[in-house]
């Protein structure tokens, strides 16, 4: 047994997504690159620990205790802490200092540890406390939405609130989506004209950079732990 995920979509217009984790007998999983930032909470041997997450701009490997559990929230982009610039964030994160068994402390702010079904109620307290902010501006931009300024103030803007680029940003979301979509069992022609992707080898090398893995890996169902929630199995 290796990794077992659960990811939901949260109803938060703050939050993306909410996902739990058990491990079980894992020393390494694969880290795949995010454009989100968020908090984890996690414990292990009677420990209670809580962190910030920051967007990955590519794939790595993260050691995971045997016999641990984990509560994330995945964090909207265009938010952001208050206490934290994001970009402060990339490729890295912080140890909240202060955790204790069920508490936690985040800009002065403290709070219980979330379970799986009441992250939601954290992330309001968060926001009501002024802890957890966003740029409107960015959320517009993600709608799709074109706002009356210039376009590099909107990419300013954009790289401030999330800490990566617009094109950044795309290119990783949609590297996820692929793996997905492969895992689920698309084909791999298939998923490059849903996805848009330029040829088989576009798709290849944005999967090698993201998710470190190939894409027989991922219709198989090889390759080791991945922090990434494929229909909600089992990774080994």
């Amino acid at each position: 047994m290796g990794l077992r995920f659960e990811t939901r979509e949260s109803d938060s217009p703050w939050a993306d997504t909410v996902w739990s984790c058990t491990s079980e007998r894992v020393a390494e999983m694969t880290s795949v690159a995010g454009a989100r930032w968020g908090l984890v909470f996690w414990e292990h041997e009677g420990r209670a620990h809580a962190g910030v997450t920051g967007p990955e701009t590519g794939a790595g490997t993260a050691p995971v205790p045997e016999g641990a559990t984990f509560v994330g929230i995945e964090f909207a982009v265009g938010t952001s802490l208050r206490a934290i610039p994001v970009t402060a964030l990339v490729d890295g994160g912080v140890r909240l200092p202060g955790a204790t068994r069920g508490t936690f402390e985040l800009d002065g702010v403290r709070c219980e540890f979330p379970g799986p079904d009441d992250a939601e109620a954290l992330v309001a307290r968060l926001v009501r406390a002024g802890a957890v902010i966003r740029d409107p501006l960015v959320a517009e931009v993600r709608r799709g939405h074109r706002p009356a300024v210039s376009g590099r103030t909107v990419e300013r803007r954009f790289r401030a609130a999330t800490g990566l680029t617009q094109g950044a940003v795309r290119q990783i979301e949609r590297a996820r989506e692929a793996a997905v979509l492969l895992a689920a069992g698309l084909p791999v022609a298939d998923v490059v004209s849903r996805l848009r992707y330029f040829d088989e080898p576009h798709l290849a090398r944005a999967l090698r950079r993201y998710v470190g893995r190939t894409a027989r890996q991922l219709r198989a169902g090889t390759g080791g732990a991945i922090a990434l929630d494929l229909g909600q199995r089992t990774t080994s």
